[in-house]
């Protein structure tokens, strides 16, 4: 007999799908660290349209920074974690480690999104025991913004090595109306930091192993010591950091500077607070316009070279509410990445460069998203599409102290103790020959396991 369907039978139907769906919803605790009243408000329509796809709650939490690792802590031992956490790079290891995280929910996310859809570099700084640790959700590389002009006027080959940029500061320096660079040389500020372990790695030096500390190469450490003195002598005097670098290099008096991608709209002449003085004009593009960019650059003894990238990721905690968290994460990497990289596009490359049917998608969707404060523009009308790929491919071979031998932590604790910095200070300075100064890092750094 046939059966007949009548609107009866399928209201029924339908209210019990919807109760069933009902009581499979669940709410999601998510922190993050992107605490910003207009951020917020990003990660919140994110959240709102995965409720209305899932039917899962996300409630939106912000984290300082700072406090992060306290808190985490602590709610673990209280047994109150939050479902997924938004954290540095610094985290994902020991919190895998320790059981706030759960490698297994993160390898789900990355093999059914497809592994071979992120960058490279970004995914190896997250494994952890033949999976990961946490998702790689975005990231920056640190760069150096040289002058491009003056380059092509000289002859001179882009600063992707050692070799290349003294050779660069050999032909432009002619202080004080250009300084060849705009090292950093202000001990305790993080811009040094940040921007001598970038140099480091160029030349395939770092203090750690996966036993621990590792003793610096004398040899290669060497040349570090003394292409960082070329840099630094190629420098205004005093205590530089981030600011002055900045002001030299919009004045049109510095033919190369490190800085972070944060620079770029204002590079631009977006930004109110921060013009380009090259010429009169503080909303002048000009200056972009003859700058480029080296993300991965290579010292004497490591000829691959190497790209500085501070990671962030999307952490599932071991008391998530596993599914759920799993069906958020993977939509913030996919249907609502874009919303996510939209939070902060110049500081936002995307890890996950597209997906298997188009394997650049993100990456030509981000180009289009508006950087800048007082006026916007996309990324990709501001510098040319060469420029571009160089920015996101240093997240395809970025590195960092310890990422590789799973001894994040005790970089950190390493980096911030400063040592390297007063150590490379007082060499540069000539306190200390380079046989001293690798004998004190050795030393010092040793001390800290």
């Amino acid at each position: 007999m046939k059966t007949i369907r009548t609107p009866l039978l399928g209201t029924v139907a339908m209210g019990l799908a919807l109760t069933a769906s009902a009581a499979s919803a669940e709410t999601i605790r998510f922190w993050t660290i992107e605490e910003q009243p207009e951020r917020l408000a990003r990660q919140q329509a994110m959240a709102d349209a995965f409720e209305e796809e899932s039917g899962h709650t996300v409630e939106v939490i912000p984290v300082t920074e700072s406090e992060l690792g306290t808190r985490a802590t602590a709610a673990y031992a209280a047994g109150d974690m939050p479902d997924v956490i938004y954290h540095p790079l610094s985290y994902a290891l020991p919190w895998a480690e320790a059981g706030i995280l759960d490698p297994d929910a993160a390898m789900d996310v990355i093999e059914d999104l497809g592994g071979a859809t992120f960058a490279p570099g970004a995914l190896a700084m997250a494994e952890f025991d033949g999976g990961y640790a946490s998702v790689p959700a975005d990231g920056w590389t640190q760069m150096i913004l040289y002058r491009s002009d003056l380059f092509d006027e000289a002859g001179l080959e882009p600063p992707t090595s050692y070799a290349n940029v003294e050779a660069a500061i050999e032909a432009l320096h002619n202080p004080p109306d250009m300084y060849g660079f705009v090292a950093a040389t202000k001990v305790d500020e993080s811009f040094m930091s940040q921007v001598l372990e970038h140099v480091f790695l160029a030349n395939g030096v770092s203090p750690v192993g996966p036993d621990g500390f590792a003793e610096l190469d004398e040899a290669a450490t060497t040349e570090v010591l003394e292409f960082y003195k070329t840099l630094a002598d190629a420098s205004p005097p005093g205590d530089l950091y981030w600011d002055q670098s900045r002001t030299l290099y919009f004045s049109g008096n510095a033919a190369m500077v490190i800085w972070s991608p944060f620079i770029l709209d204002e590079l631009a002449g977006l930004r109110d607070s921060a013009p380009p003085t090259i010429n009169d004009d503080p909303t002048s593009a000009e200056l972009a316009s003859m700058t480029g960019i080296v993300t991965n650059f290579a010292g004497p003894s490591n000829p691959d070279g190497a790209a500085w990238a501070a990671i962030n990721m999307l952490g599932i905690t071991g008391d998530a509410s596993t599914d759920a968290a799993i069906e958020f994460v993977e939509y913030s990497m996919d249907q609502g990445y874009l919303e996510t990289l939209a939070i902060a596009p110049e500081g936002k490359f995307p890890v996950r460069r597209g997906t298997d049917e188009d394997p650049e998608m993100f990456v030509t969707e981000w180009a289009k998203l508006p950087v800048g404060v007082d006026r916007t523009a996309p990324l990709g009308d501001l510098y040319p599409q060469e420029m571009i790929d160089e920015i996101v491919a240093g997240l395809d071979v970025a590195q960092r102290w310890g990422a590789e031998e799973g001894q994040l932590a005790l970089a950190s604790k390493m980096i911030n103790s400063q040592a390297v910095n007063r150590i490379v200070r007082e060499y540069i300075d000539g306190g200390i020959d380079a046989s001293e100064a690798v004998a004190q890092m050795n030393e010092e750094l040793g001390a800290l396991q």
